[in-house]
């Protein structure tokens, strides 16, 4: 491998774009049988979205993984008949072996822990989905299933594999890679699917994995069948799950159209979001547009607007930003949310979208709010929210500012420009952070009178002095200091350390409440962040730095 390609692997030659459609797959075929649809990998060797690699054996990149959660969006969307999804391989006697070890060793690494992050987040919302949506999982394992995977197969409802004496479930990446499988798989194979931890280490320490009746013994898979008969179970079985579906017979989706978006040297510009590049200050301001109005709502109105709906084009157009700002923009580590707009609108929204949740569409537009809030506090940039004349925090926004870090409020004695906070029923618990916890709960550590207090301010425009009583913000600076407050909160926080932030956000983001999705995002944020830069992974030497090249490994031996 020459320098040059291996530079133009680590830095980044292009921005990364997260919107696709089925047209432009490269490795993922869909298709639809009554309830069941069918996600078939079948991954295109040179169809990397970086030059450097190829992608052998049904290895994945991050250009795999933004063609599936495209795909999954499209089933909650436009095919709401579709209560089974199908994970199937059109290789032969191979499921999927993962991440690619090659782009692994090339990639730098806030790629590799971005690349992990996305896909584990993309594995979580599959999970969500057959929590709150309705849809069940199933993975077809007709080979190997290595790796990640084996972590798409560990994030379905059930586990297929053939048993045709060489076809294993493995996580091979201790004793391959030293590094740890620690993108969902070692957490999911002991909270998820309650795999012994004598077995489960065995397991992760073995790079030839477990096959057959062992497997299903030791609940590493739901079910060992024959060749033979294996095409016939995998659908049969699809039909059962889609009968535990409650979502809906004969209606008719919505199409997902492409966002209108436009990139350029000032930032990012969407039709109710606009994000503002600062590149001497290193922040990024994330601006939220709300309507002006919204009018009577219904189910028919909201289905006729489909993808220009407010609630379901403002949480993809943010879900898209985050993705960008976190992959193209890594020197950007202080985001500054802001909101404008009306916030009597956005309490009108609210007040429909719960009370309607029932429906298919509105049920999948607040999974979409869920699972896009929910990346926040699992991304490394630190959040301030900011709220001032004009600002828009009301109900479902006033979820971002929960998500920052801090909360500033202007007390103005303006009276034509004075800032609130509004809270609505969306801030108690439709809109859970990955602890599975909403944002009040967090805040206050799940104490009760303060928040049936706060229940009880419902709808009240809450006044900068009234929002700092309740503990709802940080600051509440006057307009005398408000100007210079701000200027050094942001100051201060762009002039420390990244790595050390990193940590502190990881750390007080979610409180004591534990979940397998808190596990998971802690081990990538600590453990697997700390190991990917180990020299035993990634030294001259290092296992990820010599995997194919015949070349031994040597470690460092001391054991930290």
């Amino acid at each position: 491998m020459d320098a040059a390609v291996t530079q133009e692997v680590k830095t980044r030659p292009a921005a990364v774009d997260y919107q696709t459609e089925p047209s432009r797959y490269k490795h993922w075929r869909l298709s639809f049988d009554g309830p069941v649809a069918t996600l078939t990998m079948d991954v295109a060797e040179d169809g990397g979205i970086r030059p450097g690699y190829k992608l052998k054996l049904n290895s994945y990149d991050l250009g795999v993984d933004i063609e599936l959660q495209d795909a999954l969006q499209r089933i909650r969307f436009e095919h709401p008949e579709v209560r089974c999804v199908v994970f199937a391989s059109a290789k032969n006697r191979i499921f999927c072996s993962g991440a690619n070890i090659y782009m692994l060793g090339l990639s730098s690494h806030a790629w590799k822990v971005n690349f992990c992050k996305f896909t584990n987040e993309t594995r979580i919302g599959i999970e969500d989905s057959s929590r709150n949506s309705g849809l069940k999982f199933l993975a077809a394992c007709n080979g190997t299933t290595a790796g990640g995977g084996y972590e798409l197969a560990l994030a379905c409802d059930e586990i297929i594999l053939v048993d045709d004496r060489s076809s294993a479930v493995s996580l091979p990446e201790l004793p391959l890679l030293g590094v740890l499988p620690g993108t969902g798989g070692l957490t999911r194979l002991t909270d998820k699917r309650k795999v012994r931890k004598d077995l489960a280490d065995t397991f992760c320490t073995s790079q030839d994995g477990v096959r057959g009746q062992r497997a299903k013994d030791w609940r590493l898979v739901d079910e060992i069948v024959k060749p033979q008969q294996f095409a016939e179970h995998v659908k049969q079985r699809a039909l059962k799950l889609a009968e535990l579906s409650d979502r809906p017979v004969g209606a008719k989706g919505i199409s997902l159209t492409p966002l209108k978006k436009v990139s350029d040297d000032s930032g990012l510009h969407y039709e109710y979001l606009d994000v503002q590049f600062n590149r001497a200050a290193r922040t990024a301001t994330i601006t939220v547009r709300a309507p002006e109005s919204v009018g009577e709502q219904t189910v028919e109105k909201a289905l006729a607007a489909a993808a220009n709906w407010w609630p379901l084009q403002m949480a993809r157009e943010l879900d898209d930003a985050i993705l960008s700002l976190r992959t193209n923009e890594l020197e950007l580590g202080l985001w500054v949310m802001k909101t404008a707009g009306n916030p009597d609108a956005v309490l009108a929204l609210d007040k429909f979208l719960l009370s309607h949740q029932d429906n298919w569409f509105v049920r999948e537009v607040l999974g979409m709010m869920r699972r896009t809030f929910a990346r926040l506090e699992v991304t490394s940039r630190s959040i301030y929210a900011i709220t001032e004349s004009g600002s828009c925090f009301a109900g479902t926004l006033v979820e971002l500012a929960l998500a920052a870090d801090r909360i500033y409020i202007r007390d103005t004695e303006e009276v034509d420009s004075v800032a609130t906070m509004t809270l609505s029923e969306m801030n108690f618990g439709p809109l859970p952070m990955v602890n599975r916890l909403s944002r009040l709960a967090a805040r206050f550590y799940g104490d009760k009178s303060t928040i049936e207090s706060l229940h009880q301010q419902i709808g009240k425009k809450l006044s900068a002095r009234e929002a700092l009583e309740a503990g709802l913000v940080t600051s509440a600076p006057d307009d005398l200091d408000w100007e210079d407050e701000i200027r050094q909160a942001l100051e201060s926080r762009a002039a420390q350390s990244p790595d050390a932030l990193t940590g502190l956000e990881a750390n007080l983001r979610f409180g004591p409440s534990e979940t397998p999705e808190t596990r998971i995002f802690g081990r990538l944020s600590a453990w697997q962040n700390w190991i990917f830069i180990r020299p035993n992974a990634v030294g001259q030497s290092g296992a990820l730095k010599v995997y194919g090249t015949g070349a031994p490994v040597k470690f460092d031996w001391e054991k930290v």
